[in-house]
């Protein structure tokens, strides 16, 4: 295969420039107070993140000097512009208020750390499906949900008073550090019998989105928030069944229903073996109870008394047989 042109070999690091002026540009629209446009350049610098490492990958183009631009330009675009973009909207110049910007912005440089160094880590197959922990463009786009809901209303309220902003910033720090599984988009297979309803579904949120850009970013956002848990739930089932996860998604349904996946969500209880497979073993071992009417035969039979006394010992009565069988008479 011929080698990638050395122009070309550029493409990929231009962007990651790019995303790295956009998200600076967010901090210049924040002291102007033009707070859309720098929810906007934080957007811009988050696609433009996403397109880099696709495009490197696809022109292999990939490098050391790459990679490490790449960190550097997430750790301004998604740590530090949001932070001060927060601080000049709500905190400045509370000093309380720039401790907690600092705080996401160490936490978000943490965070690629940590991703840098997880890429030399050995991890099993299903973990590829995964981030650990919140991404940095997704987590620099939640930090301003207070901001964008402001803006979208066109008034503040009790998600933009200084005590809930606070909180919500050491959040999504909180989120970027932990270990809380999250879906890798890249990873997600999609049937082919979906792939054209899936872009009409692209078309719709792209008109969408430029129609009502900051209301489409809410629900992204709180979409994103809402599929925690099942991501975490997801992982762990993968954890336990990784055997699963190279197999078609018919054949994993099928791995969750023999393991009762599909008994628990219709509430069904397995059978008490220690109750009633224990009563009916010792009914089969018990001989069968014989009427007073067949052991006593016609009324003045010769030995009639002493033969159905006989057979109601063996028996041992009604209420003994009940008490044996562990069953309660009605």
């Amino acid at each position: 295969m011929a080698s990638t042109a050395p122009g070309v070999r550029l493409l990929p690091n231009a962007i990651t420039v790019l995303a790295m002026c956009a998200g600076l540009s967010a901090v210049h629209f924040a002291i102007r107070g033009m707070y859309g446009a720098a929810i906007a350049s934080i957007a811009a610098a988050a696609l433009f993140d996403g397109l880099d490492g696709r495009l490197a990958r696809m022109l292999d183009a990939t490098s050391k000097m790459g990679a490490e631009l790449d960190s550097l330009a997430d750790s301004i675009s998604f740590g530090v512009a949001p932070a001060m973009v927060l601080y000049v909207w709500k905190f400045d110049p509370d000093r309380f208020g720039w401790v907690v910007s600092l705080v996401f912005a160490v936490c978000m440089v943490l965070r690629l750390a940590r991703f840098n160094t997880l890429l030399d880590v050995e991890q099993p197959p299903y973990a590829k499906e995964f981030f650990v922990g919140v991404p940095a463009p997704i987590g620099g786009l939640l930090l301003l949900l207070p901001l964008t809901l402001d803006e979208q209303l066109g008034r503040s309220g009790w998600w933009s008073s200084t005590p809930v902003v606070a909180v919500w910033t050491v959040t999504v720090a909180m989120l970027l550090v932990s270990r809380i599984p999250t879906l890798s988009i890249k990873t997600i297979k999609v049937p082919q019998r979906l792939v054209a309803p899936l872009l009409v579904v692209v078309a719709l949120v792209a008109a969408a989105l430029i129609t009502f850009p900051l209301a489409v970013l809410v629900v992204i956002e709180v979409g994103y928030l809402a599929h925690l848990p099942y991501a975490v739930r997801r992982y762990r089932w993968l954890a336990k069944h990784p055997e699963a996860w190279e197999v078609p998604p018919a054949d994993r349904r099928a791995i969750r229903r023999a393991h009762g996946v599909a008994a628990r969500r219709l509430g069904l209880r397995q059978p008490m073996r220690n109750r009633v497979a224990g009563a009916a073993r010792r009914a089969v071992r018990r001989p069968r109870r014989v009427d007073s009417d067949d052991v006593l035969g016609p009324v003045g039979s010769d030995g009639a008394g002493s033969d159905g006394a006989g057979s109601r010992r063996e028996t041992g009565g009604g209420r003994r047989a009940w008490r044996q069988l562990g069953l309660r008479r009605k």
